[in-house]
């Protein structure tokens, strides 16, 4: 039975993209495991508070990861580690 668990920024994806997360992510588990567990694969999507979650000793917010996604900021992306990749799953 597998747990997949999700840590997301709080109010940087909306509930449709955290619904699609589940159901891709179940999806992809049970391509390699098989239908018959889909029953009991779990995901847990969790949403960390804006300014609470840190890369690289820097703190990363909502706004950060918005404009990271956008293309937008130098200041978003240096504060964010150069881990403009991570922000890209929110667009």
């Amino acid at each position: 039975m597998p747990l997949i668990n999700v840590k997301l920024i709080d109010g940087v994806f909306t509930e449709a993209q955290k619904k699609q997360m589940v159901t891709r992510l179940t999806d992809a588990m049970v391509s390699i495991e098989g239908e018959n567990m889909r029953q009991v694969t779990w995901v847990v999507i969790e949403e960390v508070k804006s300014g609470d979650w840190a890369l690289g000793g820097k703190t990363l917010t909502t706004a950060d990861v918005k404009a990271l996604a956008a293309g937008r900021g130098q200041n978003a992306s240096s504060s964010a580690g150069g881990t403009a990749e991570l922000a890209r799953v929110g667009t």
